[in-house]
């Protein structure tokens, strides 16, 4: 995994090694991605020199990701005062997949 950032003042794209914490203009991508990343004429690419390395999960990340889970696993999701439609199951940008029938 991989954070690529973009100085858009610079015209420079950085790719490093995953960030620790979210910064506006930051995107985290897999080792494939941030290996082939493209950027428009006129720009600059800086990359991180080796093998980016995997992270080391915390006891945070792991519980966010069970409450995710569990979160999805619901069957009828309930609207929360500016939370999106039940119906389709939109949470603001996310929304619920349902299972193929």
């Amino acid at each position: 995994m991989a954070t690529l950032t973009y100085a858009y003042a610079d015209l420079t794209a950085v790719v490093g090694p995953l960030a620790t914490y979210q910064e506006p203009h930051s995107y985290d991508l897999c080792e494939e991605h941030a290996v082939r990343l493209t950027v428009p004429r006129g720009w600059e690419v800086m990359r991180h020199v080796g093998e980016f390395p995997a992270p080391i999960p915390h006891a945070d990340d792991l519980e966010a990701l069970a409450d995710a889970v569990r979160e999805a696993a619901r069957t009828e999701v309930a609207p929360r005062a500016g939370d999106g439609d039940a119906a389709t199951g939109r949470r603001g940008h996310l929304r619920v997949v349902p299972p193929p029938h």
